[in-house]
């Protein structure tokens, strides 16, 4: 049984920073997609961050390329994902998501390709 517990959200000025955590648990391979999702009432939920576990390898959305980095602690079993620079329209409930990944180093970006969800932790950048 896999669980994803988020921590970090909070509330900053624009050209702030926040650190948003992940921690899982239940996953028995690296071989996993993990990525962070945010979604505002009324709006698809986005996918912003993606990572391959097993080797470390990224992808970021346009929107977030060059001001966000998602990291891993493999010890703790933790991703991370750091907001530099936020602006208003980052404003968003933040949703860490996985999935394993077996037969592919690519990882989806749709959300409904994601089976495992965190409860989601709100960031508000004024």
């Amino acid at each position: 049984h896999v669980q994803l517990v988020e921590s970090g959200g909070g509330s900053v000025t624009a050209g702030g920073s926040l650190r948003l955590s992940c921690t899982a648990s239940g996953y028995t391979s690296s071989r996993n997609c993990m990525a962070w999702f945010r979604q505002i009432p009324g709006k698809e939920r986005e996918g912003v961050a993606f990572m391959y576990t097993a080797v470390g390898s990224t992808n970021y959305a346009d929107s977030v390329k060059g001001r966000f980095t998602v990291s891993l602690d493999s010890a703790k079993n933790t991703m991370y994902l750091q907001m530099n620079s936020l602006k208003p329209e980052d404003t968003a409930m933040y949703y860490c998501a996985g999935r394993s990944n077996l037969f592919s180093r690519v990882c989806p970006v749709e959300a409904r390709q994601f089976q495992n969800w965190g409860q989601g932790t709100q960031v508000t950048v004024s």
